[in-house]
């Protein structure tokens, strides 16, 4: 559990921050980001990237340029303080023009030693920040799955100031070039697809899951912080509600209007999402996830999982194993 300090008293005390859905979600990825270059580029200019096995995310830290790619039909802008976040395999252009000749990533890096590459002529400048991710596709499942191909972030003040304040941190660890600056500069570019991908599930997304939009909902982000705290407590509907401190009939209908689907379906979704996340990255058997998880049994929780998933836990546990044996052969 988190902790965080009450302003609202005359002097701090510790007051628990129970996570949430998207704290669960974040935490079970593992992303693992690095930094992959810092683009500056004056007009005219114009790259092509492809993301290949990793996610990407670029940032524009200066100036604006044109994104196209092919699930577009027109050129968009994308301005200061912005972010891209593009799925694995996706191949897309950013340029200083709408249409403008593309030079690919990759031979421009080839030509660039270090963090740094330059490109362009003399115009207009822009400045890009390019990281790429990797992480556990099971766990990610809940953000990543609802999301397009790739999606333009143009971010509120709120979450403008906080990204910017990132990229300042971490234009001044490379700038003074101390010893580990590399890592921390990897673990702010951590924090920057995090920022991103809270800011987008936070400005009401058409594709947003339910759970990401109710956690604005004080009728219900209680139950579901508690819930998430707590997932193998015997939850009902009538628990929920005392712990949203509201009635169980207003709870249900606010609920449900929230998330999309009941309380009771909402703990169970996340019972097996839990169980998949644990069979694909632990040893631990199907009666301790069963437990773990809520369930009184492993019988319990392969028929639930069976009707949820469509397979046994085994069958699936098999099969992500499987998928990581092909990707690393």
């Amino acid at each position: 559990m988190n902790w965080s300090l009450d302003s609202l008293t005359d002097r701090p005390i510790l007051v628990p921050v129970m996570p949430g859905p998207f704290d669960e979600v974040i935490g079970g990825m593992h992303a693992g980001g690095s930094l992959y270059a810092k683009f500056q580029l004056r007009a005219p200019w114009g790259v092509r990237f492809s993301t290949g096995s990793q996610a990407r995310l670029v940032v524009v830290a200066r100036g604006r340029c044109w994104l196209r790619w092919g699930g577009s039909n027109t050129p968009l802008a994308v301005e200061t303080g912005s972010c891209l976040i593009i799925k694995p395999s996706v191949a897309f252009d950013l340029s200083d023009a709408r249409q403008r000749k593309a030079i690919s990533c990759e031979s421009l890096v080839a030509t660039h030693d270090g963090y740094v590459v330059e490109h362009g002529g003399t115009g207009e400048p822009t400045e890009l920040l390019i990281g790429r991710f990797s992480f556990d596709a099971v766990a990610a499942e809940p953000l990543i799955a609802p999301m397009p191909a790739l999606v333009h972030v143009p971010l509120e003040k709120a979450h403008a100031d906080l990204v910017q304040a990132t990229l300042a941190l971490m234009g001044k660890e490379l700038a003074q070039d101390r010893p580990g600056a590399r890592f921390v500069v990897d673990r702010l570019t951590d924090a920057l697809f995090v920022q991103a991908m809270r800011a987008l599930f936070s400005e009401g997304c058409s594709f947003a899951p339910g759970w990401a939009t109710a956690l604005t909902d004080r009728r219900v982000v209680k139950a579901i912080r508690a819930v998430h705290a707590d997932l193998a407590r015997p939850w009902t509907v009538a628990e929920m509600a005392r712990e949203a401190g509201v009635s169980r009939s207003s709870f249900a209908a606010a609920f449900t209007s929230a998330v999309g689907e009941s309380p009771l379906d909402y703990v169970t979704n996340w019972r097996i999402y839990r169980a998949k996340v644990l069979l694909s990255s632990s040893d631990n058997s199907l009666t301790e996830i069963a437990t773990r998880v809520g369930y009184d049994s492993d019988t319990a929780l392969s028929r639930a999982f069976r009707r949820k998933v469509g397979m046994p836990p085994g069958e699936f546990r098999r099969m992500v194993s499987g998928r990581r044996r092909s990707r690393t052969s």
